[in-house]
């Protein structure tokens, strides 16, 4: 595991987390509202803007009911038509290289989630840096195999995919030219709950497969995403708007503004938490070892006393003798006067 770079930024624990900003269907199917959707993230400090990149005919078929109507109560689409939902979340394919070209002059890295090898051609043609693979396409092998053939990094999502199918998909992607591979662990339900997030696999699959592990994110709030980079999630991805009130397809479980911000801060904070092994006081530690305790005199003594609890105490300070020699002191005599605070030394015992 070397590390992966997508257009000139880094990806390894050296450095922050990146921190993606999923657009999605949030932009409601307006270019204007699209682009406002970049210019937040990157007033947010988000680290890449991510599309998706499908039309609803590319994704499914125009049927309308049978296995193409979406049938789970527990689901935000409960009752949907796969074509019509596909078909309202999609991102215009023209309106790609407007959003690609506001993300380069404000210094956002943008790329997307292709569906199909056609995607992966035409992001090829707008000089996509990296491709990421979603959850539902993750045992899609000839995307992989095309996706991976570009030769730029590649990201893949691990939502649903059991050890064989993920063992399958790196295979493939390494096997078709891959050198740069990312796994996010994912829960790929909408939205994703805490006790199913499963982050503890997060070390495993670095671990397994030499790569580098981050997390898509569809719980709410940002803690799981905190929890992910103690764990070593060195990617953040999670769905983006300027306002949940606003509605749209992801509205429900995306990020806004404000809670983006705070992503990009407290996962740089939580990063830098982390260090190395360390023990002993830090540079910065060193100027409180004042304030431990220590042994001073509690009273004025004449040469010749012994010590005792009424004339030695154990109190802050820190600049007398350590804690653990009181017992051994107890007894034993000064060997000149010395008032009431002087720090207990070896030459005055």
């Amino acid at each position: 595991m070397s590390g992966v770079t997508i257009g000139g930024r880094r990806i390894g624990s050296a450095q922050p987390p990146l921190v993606i900003a999923e657009m999605s269907g949030n932009h409601n199917q307006s270019l204007e509202r699209a682009l406002e959707i970049v210019e937040a993230a990157a007033r947010s400090g988000a680290h890449a803007l991510k599309l998706q990149t499908y039309t609803a005919d590319t994704i499914t078929l125009d049927v309308q009911e049978g296995d193409f109507r979406i049938c789970n109560r527990e689901s935000l689409w409960d009752g949907a038509n796969l074509h019509q939902l596909y078909r309202q979340a999609s991102t215009p394919y023209e309106w790609h290289a407007a959003i690609f070209e506001r993300c380069r002059e404000l210094g956002v890295l943008c790329f997307s989630t292709p569906f199909d090898e056609s995607a992966v051609d035409f992001l090829e043609e707008l000089g996509a840096p990296a491709y990421k693979i979603a959850s539902f396409e993750n045992v899609h092998l000839p995307l992989i195999r095309k996706a991976a053939a570009t030769g730029k990094p590649l990201i893949i999502s691990t939502g649903m995919a059991s050890l064989a199918e993920l063992d399958e998909a790196v295979t493939t992607a390494r096997a078709a030219g891959c050198r740069e591979l990312v796994l996010l662990k994912c829960t790929s339900s909408y939205p994703a709950t805490p006790e199913f997030s499963n982050l503890r696999t997060i070390p495993h699959l670095r671990e397994l497969f030499g790569v580098e592990v981050g997390l898509s994110d569809h719980t709410l709030g940002i803690g799981a995403a905190l929890a992910a980079v103690a764990l070593g999630a060195t990617v953040i991805e999670k769905h983006f708007t300027l306002c949940r009130a606003d509605g749209g397809i992801d509205s429900a479980f995306s990020l806004e503004p404000a809670e983006l911000a705070a992503l990009v801060q407290e996962t740089e904070r939580g990063w830098q938490a982390l260090g190395t092994v360390s023990y002993g006081p830090t540079a910065k530690e060193k100027a409180s070892l004042q304030f431990r305790r220590s042994l001073y005199l509690a009273r004025d003594m004449r040469a010749g006393e012994s010590f005792t609890p009424e004339n030695l105490r154990v109190v802050r300070p820190g600049f007398g003798l350590p804690p653990k020699y009181y017992e051994l002191m107890l007894g034993r005599k000064i060997t000149r006067d010395a008032p009431k605070g002087t720090p207990l030394s070896w030459d005055l015992v």
